[in-house]
C-alpha cells in the first residue's frame, strides 16, 4: 500500500469490490487558510537568525503576548528567585557578624532580631515583603547595612510588583476576550440586491454593550502575477463596502448584513458561478471599534475561502418585533435560503445588455417609407388648378353664378373626402369610389370614348404598392410622367385646355353672348 500511494500520491485510495458496502466519493483536501475563523493568523516566522534580540527590548510586550501557561510560569519563578535571593542576603549579614551564633543570649543585640538560620531569614523577608509585620523579627539600630539591604528590597519589591501585576492585569483585560461575543455568520452569499449583484455576510454583538464607533474592513487574499512576470504570493486586496457612502461604520446594536457590490471596480467582476468553482481566494473580514466600558480598541476578525460563498442564497431574518421590544434569534444567524440569482457574472451581463438587438434598429427603407407616408398630403390641389388657370386666362370668370357655385361645392366636398381618407392610416389603396357621387357617375357613365374616361395608376411608394385616385395623380414625383386625360365636359371640377364656351348647352352659350 505504502508503494502504491509513492506512485500514485497521496490521494491514492483503495477501492472495494464486495457489493455489501457503498464507494464514498473522495473529499476534497481542505486549503490552507491565511486567516481561522477564530481570527487566528495562520503565520509563522522563522530563521530570524540574530533578530530575537529584539524581542527582549521590548520585554513588558513580549511577556503580555505570551501564553497564559507561560505567564503564571514567569510569575511564580519570578517571586519564587526574588525571596529566595533576599532571604540569602538576609542569612549571609547575620553569619557575618555572626548573629546565628549568639541567637540566644539576651545581651547580645543583633542585626535582626530572632533570626538564627536561614528559614528564620526567610520568614523575616516575607514579613518585610507582604508588609505583615508581626513584631517578633525586626531590624534594630545597630545595623548600617541591614538598614541599606532593606531599602534595597523595598525598591526592589515595587519594581517586580508593578511589572508582573502589571503584566496580568493587561494580560486579563486583553479586547481580544471582547472579540469573543462578536459574531460573523459561517457562510457568505452572493446575490441580487435593489438589482445589482453583491457579496453579502453578517455581524452580530452578543453583549448588551455597545461598540463604539464599530467600523468594518474587507480584505481580498489572492495569489496573481504581473505583466512584467512578477508572482505576487497571497495578494491583498481591498473590497469596498460602502467606504464613499458611511456604510461601513456600523451601528452595531443587532445583527447587520455587510453588503459589497459587484461593479467594474470590483476583483470579482468577472465572477460567475461557474468560475466561483475554480477559484482560490479568501476573504478576511476585520471589525474595529472601542469597547465601550474599558474604553479600548477592539479587534475581531474571521475570513471565507471559495468554498464557504453560496452562490443564489440569502440571509434569514432573525428580527421580530415583540410586544415593547426587539428580539434577535440567534438560532438563524448563520441560516439561508436559495432565492433566484442570474449564474452568470456582472462582466457578462454588461457585455449582454451591451449588444444591439435586431429588433430595436430600424431599417432605413422601413423609415423612409413611414416618412413618406406620414409626409404625404392628399388636397384638390394635386389636380394642377394653377396650370389650367394659366390655359383658361379666366375663363372660369365667365362661367355663370350657378356654375361657379357648383365648381365650388364639389371642388370643397372633394377636398374633404380626400383628406378624412389621408387621416385612416390603416388604409392603403383610394379609388373612384371615395369621391363625390357626381364624379363617380360621370367616371361610369359610357362615352363615345374611352379618353372621355379618368384612369387611374397604381403608384409604387416606398416598398408598398399603393393603388392612388385621381387626386393624387398630379402630386406624383417628378420622375414619373402621366399622359394627359381628358375631363368629360360636364364635370363640376372642369380645370383642362379648350374653351369653355365651346362645350356649353345652346342656352348658355346664347346667355354669354348677350351679355
Amino acid at each position: 500500500m505504502a508503494a502504491l500511494r509513492r506512485k500514485f500520491g497521496e490521494d491514492y485510495q483503495v477501492v472495494n469490490t464486495n457489493r455489501a458496502t457503498t464507494f464514498s466519493a473522495p473529499v476534497k483536501k481542505k486549503r490552507q487558510r491565511f486567516v481561522e475563523k477564530n481570527g487566528r493568523c495562520n503565520v509563522q516566522h522563522g530563521n530570524l537568525g540574530g533578530e530575537t534580540s529584539r524581542y527582549l527590548s521590548d520585554l513588558f510586550t513580549t511577556l503580555v503576548d505570551l501564553k497564559w501557561r507561560w505567564n503564571l510560569l514567569i510569575f511564580i519563578l519570578t517571586y519564587t528567585i526574588a525571596w529566595l535571593v533576599m532571604a540569602s542576603m538576609w542569612w549571609i549579614i547575620a553569619y557575618i557578624r555572626g548573629d546565628l551564633n549568639h541567637g540566644h543570649d539576651p545581651s547580645y543585640t543583633p542585626c535582626v532580631a530572632n533570626v538564627y538560620n536561614f528559614p528564620s531569614a526567610f520568614l523575616f523577608f516575607i514579613e518585610t515583603e507582604a508588609t505583615i509585620g508581626y513584631g517578633y523579627r525586626y531590624i534594630t539600630e545597630k545595623c548600617p547595612e541591614g538598614i541599606i539591604l532593606f531599602l534595597f528590597q523595598s525598591l526592589l519589591g515595587s519594581i517586580v510588583d508593578a511589572f508582573l501585576i502589571g503584566c496580568m492585569f493587561i494580560k486579563m483585560s486583553q479586547p481580544k476576550k471582547r472579540a469573543e461575543t462578536l459574531m460573523f455568520s459561517q457562510d457568505a452569499v452572493i446575490s441580487q440586491r435593489d438589482g445589482k449583484l453583491c457579496l453579502m455576510f453578517r455581524v452580530g454583538n452578543l453583549r448588551n454593550s455597545h461598540m463604539v464607533s464599530a467600523q468594518i474592513r474587507c480584505k481580498l487574499i489572492k495569489s496573481r502575477q504581473t505583466p512584467e512576470g512578477e508572482f505576487l504570493p497571497l495578494d491583498q486586496c481591498e473590497l469596498d463596502v460602502g467606504f464613499g457612502t458611511g456604510a461601513d461604520q456600523l451601528f452595531l446594536v443587532s445583527p447587520l448584513t455587510i453588503c459589497h457590490e459587484i461593479n467594474p471596480k470590483s476583483p470579482f467582476f468577472d465572477l460567475s458561478q461557474r468560475s466561483l468553482m475554480n477559484e482560490q481566494f479568501e476573504i478576511v473580514v476585520i471589525l474595529e471599534g472601542i469597547v465601550e466600558t474599558t474604553g479600548m480598541t477592539c479587534q475581531a476578525r474571521t475570513s471565507y475561502t471559495e468554498d464557504e460563498v453560496l452562490w443564489g442564497h440569502r440571509f434569514l431574518p432573525v428580527m421580530s418585533l415583540e410586544e415593547g421590544f426587539f428580539r434577535v434569534d440567534y438560532s438563524q444567524f448563520h441560516s439561508t435560503f436559495e432565492v433566484p440569482t442570474p449564474p452568470y457574472s456582472v462582466k457578462e451581463q454588461e457585455e449582454k445588455n451591451s449588444l444591439p438587438s435586431p429588433l430595436s434598429t430600424p431599417t432605413p427603407a422601413l423609415t423612409e417609407s413611414h416618412g413618406a407616408r406620414r409626409d404625404r398630403v392628399f388636397s384638390v390641389d394635386c389636380i394642377n388648378t394653377s396650370e389650367e388657370r394659366g390655359r383658361q386666362g379666366g375663363a372660369g370668370g365667365r362661367l355663370p353664378s350657378k356654375l361657379q357655385r357648383m365648381s365650388s361645392s364639389g371642388k370643397e366636398d372633394l377636398q374633404r373626402k380626400v383628406l378624412l381618407l389621408s387621416s385612416q392610416h390603416a388604409e392603403k389603396a383610394c379609388s373612384t369610389g371615395d369621391l363625390p357621387m357626381k364624379l363617380q357617375r360621370l367616371s361610369s357613365s359610357p362615352s363615345p370614348g374611352a379618353q372621355n374616361r379618368l384612369q387611374l395608376k397604381s403608384l409604387k411608394v416606398g416598398f408598398e404598392p399603393m393603388t392612388q385616385s385621381t387626386g393624387d395623380l398630379y402630386q406624383r414625383s417628378p420622375t414619373t410622367t402621366l399622359s394627359p386625360t381628358p375631363v368629360p365636359m360636364h364635370s363640376p371640377l372642369l380645370s383642362a385646355g379648350g374653351r369653355l364656351e365651346d362645350n356649353l348647352p345652346p342656352k348658355l352659350r346664347k346667355m354669354n353672348a348677350d351679355r
